[in-house]
């Protein structure tokens, strides 16, 4: 190889000393391996010297005077366990388990020969080398691209070193990851642990409150019977305090009759002594009646109410001129502002069932509800008590109305009926019979002989109650699926004028309290609001989807509710347009209505409770 580049005899000798102590070195890897990493020396462990040269130079061999063929049985031991070495290299070779060696450059081979030359103490050789090398080098004669690989071992380890490193690194650091996770996961189990105790106590106190709620309810059906009993009793109670508040009242009205006689007599100078009749009822009233007793002083008074009343048969008369509307006459100064921020004070359930209407007393801070339990309520506002329950209809009831003067109520049922009681004694005094199917609504006159009432049987009727009978029937509802608003003159029984707009069934409409305004509600949300003397509309607002169940104006006609069937209670501002919602109810909203003043709302809805707003 030295002679094909062209490389003097005195250079090539001095590579075969280089080689043949590579081949030496080679040979003896296995006992020198610790030895010749230590000391930082390269060594070949294969060169091929062919004979043939392309130059035609010849060189002279140089005599390796320590080199011995082994002889005897230690030789050929060492022989054999050479070859088994070599066998074993070369199976590891053909693994692949030592790095390959990396492609030499010419640095690396004269740093090779130098650092061996130098280690060998072979200093002339050195530098008749460097000498002959470096001319070569410069002459360009010398090729050295062809040289085969040197291996770089000691870069390699110095990598698998560096790499050693980062793996123990990596594993320190693994280590202590693990080392963190084996503390959370014990912590993890700890806090499992305490949760899985802290649940088991749960359940163990949540099956002690589901047995004592169950023996409450149990305990509070032996007692419910026993509390039915004591409002029925509280009830009546409410009855004979009335009576006798009246009866009181009547007492001392004679009295200061008495008084003011007696006075007048002291004037007249009359000193004859009169004759003072006890009145029987008096005494009855203070000393204590017997349950028979009461039931047949009660039985007597309401045969004579009803027989006094069948005696006036004579028909009402219907008033020729319209009663003039005392709100009209009030300056819009005087009217109190409009309200919209309504709070809710009070949640009081009345009835069972649904409730359908709520009323409002005319002079006092009294209201009435009714609902599907076939029951009408009276409510005192300011304290939420029940005054009086109303029982009578056989199916349940859809409507109440007042009687202007306020000490009667007008009631309309599923049963065809319209009722009229008497407020102060809690009794039926009327009994109103000819609808064919269930009465929707019922309305006093403003003159209060009169009730009209409208029924699914699609007519409405005129009930005078006077002659206690129908005075008029009415063909054709005011407000129904037909999607009209019809008006009606009672006197002569025709449909005087009748609007249209909406685009569904109308379940509501009503007269504002001041003015010419008329609203209206439909099955679908839609709130009209109507010009009375135009007959044409003046707005339309868009509420839905749900429907709206019922509007009422407060008393200054500038706020209209609206109760809707998603259970909010919208007031609509008529002088900006804008809506506000209250809400309370957590189903159906059913019914609306303001006190007279203004400042408290009241709603019915489908949970059977009455809310109050302020």
């Amino acid at each position: 190889m030295a002679a094909q580049r062209g490389m003097p005899n005195s250079s090539l000798r001095v590579l075969e000393e280089a080689l043949g102590m590579g081949l030496t070195a080679t040979g003896d890897a296995r006992d020198t391996a610790d030895a010749v990493a230590a000391e930082g020396a390269y060594y070949l462990e294969q060169v091929t010297i062919t004979d043939t040269s392309e130059d035609d130079c010849e060189y002279e061999e140089i005599q390796d005077d320590n080199f011995s063929i082994p002889e005897g049985e230690e030789d050929l031991a060492k022989a054999i366990q050479m070859a088994q070495e070599q066998a074993t290299d070369t199976e590891i070779l053909e693994r692949k388990t030592v790095l390959p060696s990396k492609h030499a450059v010419p640095e690396v081979i004269e740093d090779f020969l130098c650092n061996f030359l130098m280690k060998m103490g072979m200093t002339r050789t050195l530098d008749c080398f460097q000498s002959e090398w470096y001319e070569l080098i410069q002459k360009g004669v010398t090729e050295l691209r062809t040289v085969g690989n040197v291996p770089d071992v000691y870069t390699q380890i110095m990598l698998l070193e560096n790499e050693n490193k980062n793996l123990k690194k990596d594993l320190k650091h693994y280590k202590q990851a693990a080392d963190k996770a084996r503390e959370d996961l014990l912590k993890i189990q700890k806090e499992r642990d305490f949760h899985r105790m802290h649940h088991k106590r749960v359940i163990q106190e949540k099956t002690k409150l589901i047995n004592d709620l169950k023996g409450l309810k149990l305990h509070y059906a032996s007692y419910e019977p026993t509390i039915r009993v004591l409002h029925e009793k509280h009830h009546t109670l409410l009855k004979e305090k009335m009576l006798t508040s009246l009866e009181r009242d009547r007492a001392v009205g004679q009295v200061s009759g008495l008084q003011e006689t007696l006075k007048n007599m002291e004037i007249g100078h009359s000193y004859y002594v009169t004759e003072i009749k006890v009145d029987h009822s008096c005494e009855k009233v203070n000393t204590p009646e017997r349950p028979t007793q009461k039931s047949l002083r009660e039985a007597r008074e309401q045969n004579k109410c009803k027989t006094k009343m069948k005696g006036n048969t004579k028909d009402s008369e219907f008033p020729i001129d319209m009663q003039p509307n005392p709100n009209l006459n009030v300056c819009k100064e005087n009217l109190p502002p409009a309200k919209f921020d309504y709070k809710l004070k009070n949640i009081v359930r009345l009835h069972e069932l649904p409730v359908s209407c709520v009323s409002v007393h005319p002079h006092k801070d009294i209201l009435v509800s009714c609902g599907e339990d076939r029951l009408w309520k009276v409510l005192d506002i300011p304290k939420a008590n029940v005054l009086l329950t109303g029982v009578g209809h056989t199916d349940w009831l859809s409507d109440c109305c007042f009687h202007p003067s306020g000490n009667k109520l007008a009631t309309s049922s599923g049963d065809t009926t319209v009722k009229l009681w008497d407020l102060c004694k809690g009794n039926c005094i009327l009994t109103f019979e000819g609808h064919g199917h269930a009465v929707w609504s019922c309305t006093w006159h403003s003159c209060g002989d009169f009730v009209a009432s409208s029924s699914l049987d699609k007519t409405s009727k005129i009930w005078d109650v006077n002659s206690e009978r129908c005075r008029c029937t009415l063909y054709g509802l005011t407000g129904s699926v037909d999607r009209f608003v019809f008006f009606w003159d009672a006197r002569t029984g025709k449909c005087e004028q009748s609007l249209y707009g909406h685009m569904h069934s109308v379940n509501d409409a009503v007269f504002a309290p001041r003015g010419h305004m008329i609203a209206s509600c439909d099955a679908c949300g839609v709130t009209k609001l109507w010009d009375f003397r135009k007959l044409l509309p003046i707005v339309s607002i868009d509420i839905g989807p749900s429907p709206g169940n019922e509007v009422n104006f407060d008393s200054s006609g500038r706020v209209l509710a609206q109760a809707s069937g998603n259970g909010v209670i919208h007031l609509l501002d008529l002088k900006s347009g804008q809506i506000h919602k209250l809400l309370g109810h957590e189903r159906e909203a059913h019914t609306v209505v303001f006190s007279h003043d203004g400042e408290i709302l009241f709603s019915g809805g489908s949970e059977g409770t009455v809310q109050t707003w302020s």
